[in-house]
């Protein structure tokens, strides 16, 4: 029998560092994968950021400064298409997978701020493997990473850390997720992206309180989800 993560869209993006408030988008994709994770739509972006890519940064992803000012699309523009795109897909009722989305949702929703762009309004349903995998398997030893969550799931991954590799990986996680975890699952994206939401503070919560038990008073961690203004 069909179920509605036969069809997915995935988005990813690679940028200049960790602070969505002040990094800035180097590179995206957002596409579409079938029931089988093959892919059967995309778009991707590279683009010009208009500032430095620090070199950590393009350690990860492989985007020097040079190459992006050189090949680079300008932002504004890019930054409204990725937008569009994706309001695309959640206005057909197809539900975006982003691992980690608080990362991307955040960062694109303070790049459109930034151009000038009405950022997307309540964008759902997204389904974020990250938050999923901490409730479902909350006591599994092991760090959360997408390279992590792969090979748990006996997901192929290759070209780590390009936007196109991570969202599809992505995409086919979620979709081992659900097949596994599937009967402790909402049945509809929808409920889905609203369990996300308790989900994401629980854990933000209980992280922040083991931190500072381990003497680092100041510690917070929010649990907004999928985005963080």
């Amino acid at each position: 029998m069909s179920h509605w993560s036969d069809t997915l869209a995935v988005f990813d993006t690679e940028t200049t560092g960790i602070d969505t408030r002040f990094s800035r988008i180097v590179s995206a994709y957002v596409g579409l994968i079938d029931a089988d994770g093959v892919i059967t739509d995309s778009a991707e972006w590279l683009i010009n950021p208009g500032v430095d890519i620090p070199e950590a940064a393009a350690a990860v992803h492989g985007i020097t400064t040079a190459h992006a000012r050189e090949h680079g699309a300008e932002p504004s523009r890019a930054i409204a298409a990725i937008a569009e795109t994706l309001a695309g897909y959640f206005s057909r009722g197809i539900p975006v997978v982003a691992y980690n989305a608080s990362y991307d949702f955040s960062i694109l929703h303070h790049e459109m701020v930034r151009y000038g762009h009405n950022p997307l309004t309540d964008p759902a349903p997204i389904v974020d493997p990250l938050v999923i995998d901490r409730a479902v398997d909350r006591y599994r030893r092991g760090k959360r990473t997408l390279q992590m969550a792969t090979a748990h799931y006996m997901v192929a991954f290759d070209d780590a850390h390009t936007a196109d590799a991570d969202a599809v990986a992505a995409g086919r996680v979620a979709q081992a997720i659900i097949r596994t975890h599937g009967e402790s699952l909402p049945e509809t994206p929808q409920e889905l992206h609203a369990q996300q939401k308790v989900w994401s503070a629980e854990w933000a919560e209980n992280f922040q309180a083991f931190r500072r038990g381990r003497g680092d008073a100041g510690f917070t961690a929010s649990g907004d989800w999928p985005v963080r203004t």
